[in-house]
């Protein structure tokens, strides 16, 4: 299982210069994860976007002097943004990047423009051996993701999965999973608290494990360690702590046939009431650290369980010393 940090758990640290992209790479490897997944944007004025190609080349030779790998990420499908982003990609030596749209409009319409933009990414990955991963951010459902993609076809643009995202778009996540399973190639785990709205659901990041997460973790994680053949298939489970992130309803249980789509802004976590900015800086590290150690726990749990299917089966198992590859 190849575990990898994620900017987002550090926002407020990166928006603020408390911490910059390279500080991430420290982080992964100091945690022994097996790369990072950055916005492009993130860390504003230090941001992979606003690096010199000097600079990115230095930042892509670091994380190759780490053992890391890099996978990029941008919040849109807009040609002139997507074409930005492979140039870092090209330049940093990143191969991997995580796209969704972000548009307005009728189902319908949204649809037909988002297939355009994907058939566009698809000639791009041709031509630079790339791969895009399409995320289901809140707005559109698990299945309609999958008839994109099936629909275009080109093995190169696959999905990410995000644990809570399906919550907006009116899903539940064992049944958004399955629908996208042949697609996921990338992971964002993290927690969630459900909250009911009108006739839709938001959610509301919360510590991954804790009380107050209402996703089923450890069985979506099984599903997902269990997609393959011969080998896995998710290649990137990026912790993506997002505690305090607050995100609304966009689908609603009464809507027509072909609705409405409103627009939606970059994912961004406010302050919490109370919260003083040193305090919020501060509680980023802890938080981050905290989902380490348990998807790691998770992981253990998950392989004793293993041992005992192995154990009863009569096969040996896979509890002989080694070091752990997650």
């Amino acid at each position: 299982m190849r575990l990898f940090a994620h900017g987002y758990p550090l926002l407020t640290n990166l928006t603020h210069g408390r911490a910059k992209p390279t500080d991430l790479l420290d982080f992964a490897y100091r945690h022994e994860l097996h790369g990072l997944c950055l916005h492009v944007l993130d860390g504003e004025e230090n941001s992979l976007s606003r690096m010199t190609a000097d600079e990115l080349r230095a930042f892509g030779e670091k994380a190759d002097a780490l053992g890391l790998d890099v996978h990029l990420e941008i919040s849109t499908t807009l040609r002139a943004d997507v074409d930005r982003a492979v140039d870092i990609a090209r330049t940093v030596g990143c191969r991997n990047i995580r796209v969704y749209s972000r548009y307005e409009g009728m189902l319908s319409t949204v649809m037909t423009t988002i297939e355009a933009d994907l058939r566009y990414l698809g000639e791009l990955a041709d031509a630079y051996d790339l791969n895009f991963d399409f995320e289901q951010h809140e707005e559109l459902k698990s299945f309609e993701i999958a008839q994109l993609l099936r629909r275009i076809g080109n093995p190169r643009l696959n999905a990410l999965f995000d644990f809570g995202n399906m919550i907006n778009a009116g899903e539940r996540p064992l049944p958004a999973l399955r629908a996208l399973a042949p697609y996921i190639r990338q992971v964002h785990l993290k927690g969630v608290r459900i909250v009911p709205e009108q006739n839709g659901c938001g959610h509301y990041g919360v510590l991954q494990g804790s009380p107050e997460d209402d996703l089923p973790d450890a069985r979506m994680l099984f599903e997902l360690l269990m997609l393959g053949q011969s080998e896995p298939q998710v290649i990137a489970f990026a912790l993506e702590q997002e505690n305090h992130y607050v995100a609304p309803a966009f689908r609603q249980s009464d809507e027509a046939e072909d609705p409405f789509i409103p627009y939606r802004d970059m994912s961004e976590t406010h302050l919490p009431p109370g919260y003083s900015l040193d305090r919020m800086i501060a509680d980023e590290h802890r938080w981050a650290e905290n989902q380490v150690r348990h998807v790691r726990g998770l992981i253990g749990e998950l392989r004793v369980l293993a041992d005992l299917v192995l154990a009863e089966a009569g096969h040996a198992t896979a509890s002989a010393p080694r070091r752990l590859t997650a």
